[in-house]
């Protein structure tokens, strides 16, 4: 899938987990950091958004995050996997690492406080509108408003760790079933052996398949997905 069309099923993810939040406040910042993070699998490519986010300190992640992939296939790899790199959509694009980012992250918030729920938050934010548009910005700037008018002070971001964990969780997750549908798939299920590989790409039968960036996605899949959001939306407001 493309990056803006990862970011739109992120979106979607949030705004359907958006109501369970103590918040409306922090039921958006939950949509947009589901939205940012459903971008962050594809630091191992090095031309994508998230990768080109930030220049050389992202581009440095990548760098690290393809390094370490490739060595995690070469040493996992079952007797029929396919001879591979091992970098793109391996070891950043599994359940495994979905859930590592978000326990990392729900830890990272309640050890270090409030400036790291800020980075998390921040991150998310920059990497939706990348992909989205500056609306997001808009929205994010009108949630930290709605948080801030009641009375809750910057440092009750550091209660959002568990919120803000399932966020970056659920996006790294959303953005592999999103991949699975793609022609190549995805191994997602990793270290699962089946069929003799332990990297075995999850997808339907090809004729439920599309080419990533190709006219199903531009012209189908991601309208669809508008479509969902500003539904969604509407019923997380009403």
């Amino acid at each position: 899938m493309m990056g803006r069309t990862h970011a739109l099923t992120g979106l979607c993810a949030g705004l359907a987990l958006a109501p369970a939040a103590d918040t409306t406040a922090q039921g958006a910042l939950v949509a947009v950091v589901t939205a940012g993070f459903a971008l962050l699998p594809d630091l191992d490519h090095p031309r994508a958004r998230a990768s080109r986010l930030l220049g050389p300190v992202t581009g440095l992640l990548s760098r690290v995050l393809r390094a370490a992939s490739r060595w995690l296939y070469a040493r996992t790899k079952g007797p029929r996997d396919e001879p591979h790199t091992g970098e793109h959509r391996h070891a950043t694009h599994t359940l495994a690492f979905a859930v590592l980012t978000g326990t990392c992250i729900a830890l990272g918030t309640w050890g270090l406080g409030t400036w790291f729920a800020a980075g998390t938050c921040l991150l998310g934010v920059v990497l939706a509108a990348d992909a989205l548009g500056d609306w997001v910005l808009v929205v994010a700037g009108i949630a930290g408003t709605a948080w801030w008018v009641p009375g809750y002070p910057v440092e009750a971001l550091a209660g959002t760790g568990l919120w803000l964990g399932i966020a970056a969780g659920t996006g790294c997750l959303v953005h592999c079933l999103g991949d699975a549908l793609t022609l190549s798939g995805c191994p997602f299920l990793w270290p699962l052996p089946i069929a003799g590989e332990t990297w075995y790409e999850i997808r339907p039968p090809r004729p439920l398949r599309f080419r990533t960036g190709g006219v199903v996605e531009q012209v189908v899949v991601f309208p669809a997905f508008v479509v969902v959001a500003v539904a969604l939306a509407y019923g997380a407001v009403t």
